[in-house]
Order: C-alpha cells, then structure tokens, then sequence
C-alpha cells in the first residue's frame, strides 16, 4: 500500500519533470538509475531515499523541500483547496509562460492580473 507522503512526492516529481519537458529517461539518465525507477518513484509505489531525493532536485533544479510542498493539504491534515498542479491544462499554462522572455512574460502577468480583478 503506498503512503500519502510518498505519492504525494512522486507527484511532485512527476510535475517538475513534466514542466521542464523532461522524459522519465533523461532524468533517470541525470540521476543514474533506470527510467522504471522513476516511474515507481512517480507513482509512488516505491520511496526515495533522501540521497536518490537529493540527486533528483538538482537534476530538476529544485531545492529538497519543494516535494513536500503542499504536503499537508494532500495528506488531509488540513482541508484540501484543490491541486491546480493535478490540471494537466494549468501545467501547460505555467510551462508556456515560463517559455515566454522576461520582459514580455512580466507583461503577461500584470495583464492576467487587471483580468483578474475585474472579474
């Protein structure tokens, strides 16, 4: 049976790898285990280890703490709001924008901001 944290950690993962374009491949390539271990890991059927969790945030450029993000909210310690990061169109979003240059993708936001309020 998988753990909350766990699952709740592979998601993590999962996303990242997701938002930076990256196949299970080539971040198991980056981190020096095969591509089935990080699909266990994403699925949360295995655990990582603090060391292999540690690899895997530098090869996604992220610090450790970001897999626990939201951690309390997806093991029901408090009332859940809603995963906008489970939307796989708010992932597409976000990594598009990312793809946006600086200047224009600040531009962007402070549209979607006076868009915002006036709804």
């Amino acid at each position: 049976m998988k753990h909350p944290v766990d699952a709740h950690v592979g998601k993590r993962i999962r996303h990242r790898r997701w938002m930076l374009g990256m196949t299970q491949q080539q971040l198991a390539d980056r981190v020096g285990i095969k591509f089935q271990q990080i699909q266990k890991y994403e699925t949360g059927m295995n655990r990582v280890s603090a060391s292999r969790l540690w690899d895997i945030a530098d090869a996604l450029g992220v610090q450790v703490a970001f897999f626990f993000e939201g951690l309390a909210e997806a093991t029901g310690v408090s009332v859940p709001q809603g995963d906008m990061m489970a939307d796989k169109e708010a992932l597409e979003l976000v990594r598009s924008y990312y793809a946006i240059p600086e200047a224009q993708r600040r531009r962007l936001f402070d549209l979607a901001r006076v868009l915002s309020d006036a709804a």
